[in-house]
Formats: C-alpha cells, structure tokens, sequence
C-alpha cells in the first residue's frame, strides 16, 4: 500500500497524513482481518525516533515523543497493529524505512534533489552546517527486507530496515558531486522545524530474525543513481532554485520524460 510520506509537509497540513496514515493503515487491517489475510506487512518510518540521542536507534528504545505529525501518525500505526494482532491474532509485521533512496526515487526526496540540481548547476539551499547525518538506505536492500517479511511471518514484530550506519549532509554532497562531476552551488540556511539531526539504524533484530543485512553502501548506491538520472533525465538547463535538506524538499522544476 502507498501512504502518505514526509515531515514539514506534515507540519503544514496534519490532517492528510491523519486520514492517508491513521485511517488508511486501520481500513487495511480490517480487511485484512475479515478477509484472512495470513501476514500484514507494513512501513513504519525511522521517524517515529524523533530526537533519539543513542549511537543505534533500536527497536527497543521508548518512543513515544514523536517531533512531527508525520512521525506521530506512524507512531499510531504501530499502535493501531498490536490493538490488530490482539483483537484478531493477525500477524503484523511493521518496517521502520531509513531514508529509502536509489533509481525512480521520489522526486521531492533529498537523493533525486541533490543530483537534479547539481547536474543543472541550481544552488542548494542547505538547512544547517552539513553535520546533520541520515542512515540513507537503498532501495534494493528495502525490497529484500520487505520480501523476507513477507515470506517469515510473526505475531506482532517491528523491525529497523537501514544500512546501520549514517552519512553526514557534506559528505552526501560531497559525494554527488563526484559521481555528477559538477561542483554544488551552496547556500547555508538555518535548521528548520520537525527536522531531527540524526538518524542510524540498528540492525541486529532485523539480521537475526530475517536474515537481513545491506549490500549497498551509500557511494555505490549514489552512483547507481546519478547513472539512472543521466540515462532518463540527462541534464537541463539552470532554471530557479530550490531549498533542500537531508529529508524532504520542495517539488523538482526537473521536466520528466517517459521511458
């Protein structure tokens, strides 16, 4: 199923994640319910961590002072789940996504943003001084652990899906601007709202009751990704620019071509 995704989108307008989230996650599991489903599988976000101090963000860890509707809404997911698995005894795995990036990406994610604009010679509009760091995870070790859920069913289980380990906002630039082989024009702007400086994903849980574990690390999978933007979008000319951070940006002014 597709929900709705993102954290200052969130902030300005609650309500559309309160009914795409809350109410259609609930719809789902009452189906599912009636309907037999054998195994529920669902996205939960690294969101629902908020402001988490630990080295690790696990499984185990309380997290019940989410930062944003966004991360409140899954937070309610999850809750809403076990009521399910209680009630029901349906079988409900939650996924909690690390900044899922990689080829046909969403378009108003930092990854695809980063590369749009450097590969145009747009400015960057940059919130913070680049030491923010996200767990950035590609979207082939995503698929794997979803299917591996899919395919091992529990009774009411949360797993982390990252690489486990995070990625600084200057290397990620850094970086793109390698693989693009432009230089990025940067402006500094101050942190904005809902957004939390630190995002890593412990792993272990995940490892040891799915057998998951990342293969992509963050270059190769940026690589992989300017590769795919050259061979679909190839590069524009310099039209406005647009403020982007480490999470969720503004719409792309990138013109889309069928493949």
């Amino acid at each position: 199923m597709a929900a709705r995704a993102g954290v200052r989108p969130s902030i300005q307008d609650p309500f559309v994640y309160i009914h795409s989230n809350i109410k259609g996650t609930t719809q789902l599991m009452e189906l599912a319910h009636k309907f037999g489903v054998q195994n529920f599988v669902f996205a939960s976000s690294s969101s629902v961590y908020g402001g988490s101090k630990s080295s690790f963000f696990s499984e185990e860890e309380n997290v019940d002072n989410p930062v944003s509707p966004y991360a409140a809404s899954k937070k309610a997911c999850e809750l809403l789940a076990y009521t399910y698995h209680h009630l029901y005894k349906l079988n409900i795995t939650g996924l909690r996504f690390f900044t899922v990036y990689g080829p046909r990406g969403r378009p108003d994610m930092a990854p695809f943003k980063f590369i749009d604009r450097v590969s145009r010679g747009v400015e960057l509009q940059q919130y913070g001084d680049g030491s923010s760091s996200r767990d950035y995870t590609y979207i082939d070790d995503i698929v794997d652990g979803v299917v591996r859920s899919i395919d091992r069913p529990h009774k009411y289980e949360v797993f982390n899906l990252g690489k486990g380990s995070g990625t600084s906002l200057k290397e990620f630039i850094d970086l793109v601007q390698k693989h693009v082989g432009r230089d990025a024009v940067i402006r500094i702007l101050p942190d904005q709202p809902g957004d939390v400086p630190y995002t890593c994903a412990d792993v272990a849980k995940a490892r040891k009751m799915l057998g998951y574990e990342s293969s992509v690390d963050f270059e190769e999978g940026i690589r992989r990704t300017v590769a795919w933007y050259n061979s679909v979008h190839g590069v524009k000319k310099p039209q406005q620019s647009v403020a982007v951070n480490a999470l969720t940006i503004a719409p792309s002014m990138v013109e889309l071509k069928s493949s």
